[in-house]
């Protein structure tokens, strides 16, 4: 990672940030773009106000990148409430019931984990962004509207319980607070994996605290407070970060010119069904993301 700062022109690249609690994914951009001085800034998928961890933004041109790494698996650190359901499935909802949960059982709770991993069907909660319509489903909830989220195919790689602690809620409801680990795909809620847990066991759960501490390789150890940015902007060069994300083809400098005038190469059967592919051409110049698409190079974004 290298650190740069430019008075006159912002700098092409990623910033690993670690999102505080209380600030959303649109605030963290804003405050960015202040910091790197320029209005092409984006994020690499949300994080909810409450949760902290991993965002990761791109600068200038690093923009291009930021749908392909969307996709790519997060991994969370995260406490589990057993014995409250909430409006939200999230410790910020009105809570809607408490059951006590203190005769819930271990072995109850790796039963239910277990079928919440693997590839599962999943619905998110109704106060995420999903558009249902053409209307984000957090505002349809905030109109009191009646709907349905249809379940989505989502993959929760590993779901892991580290602790599990007795807790009394402020109403008097004996609970059971579960310190968890996730890593899934894009498009996972946790708390909905929180709420359905509950649910399965009959005490009904929500998040309490969710920290993410990785996106693709990016990970928490590389990730910078807005105040340490704000002191020293440090950004990860567009080639680094390719190269860190996608898998690697290296070029000659005749298909290296043929690609950036929209030739559609052949590509070597490795790379095929790959999804984005980083391009360098000899000097290590970053070409461009592109795709094997029946072993040809679908270009995705031109960078060179």
């Amino acid at each position: 990672m290298t650190q740069q700062r430019q008075k006159t022109t912002p700098p092409d690249g990623l910033v690993v940030v670690d999102k505080p609690s209380g600030f959303t994914s649109h605030d963290v951009v804003a405050k960015m773009r202040g910091i790197a001085r320029t209005r092409r800034i984006g994020h690499a998928g949300t994080l909810d106000p409450m949760a902290t961890g991993v965002l990761v933004l791109g600068v200038e041109k690093a923009t291009k990148l930021l749908g392909h790494l969307a996709l790519t698996e997060k991994e969370y650190l995260g406490t589990v409430r057993l014995g409250q359901t909430t409006i939200t499935d999230d410790a910020e909802g009105e809570i809607t019931a408490s059951v006590d949960a203190s005769k819930v059982t271990r072995e109850a709770v790796d039963a239910g984990i277990a079928k919440l991993t693997g590839a599962i069907m999943q619905v998110p909660s109704k106060v995420s962004a999903i558009k249902i319509d053409g209307v984000r489903s957090y505002k349809r909830a905030r109109d009191g509207e009646d709907f349905e989220i249809p379940a989505r195919p989502v993959t929760v790689s590993s779901f892991a319980v580290y602790d599990v602690r007795d807790a009394v809620a402020e109403d008097g409801t004996p609970v059971l607070d579960l310190v968890v680990s996730v890593v899934c795909s894009s498009g996972t809620y946790i708390r909905a994996l929180a709420r359905d847990l509950g649910a399965d066991l009959g005490v009904g759960g929500h998040l309490t605290a969710l920290r993410r501490t990785r996106v693709g390789p990016y990970k928490l150890e590389s990730a910078r407070t807005l105040d340490q940015l704000q002191a020293e902007l440090t950004v990860m060069p567009v080639a680094e970060a390719a190269t860190a994300a996608f898998p690697r083809w290296d070029v000659d400098d005749r298909r290296a010119g043929l690609l950036l005038n929209g030739v559609r190469l052949e590509m070597p059967e490795e790379y095929e069904g790959r999804g984005a592919v980083a391009v360098f051409d000899p000097t290590g110049r970053f070409l461009a993301l592109v795709e094997s698409q029946k072993g040809k190079a679908k270009s995705l974004a031109i960078f060179g």
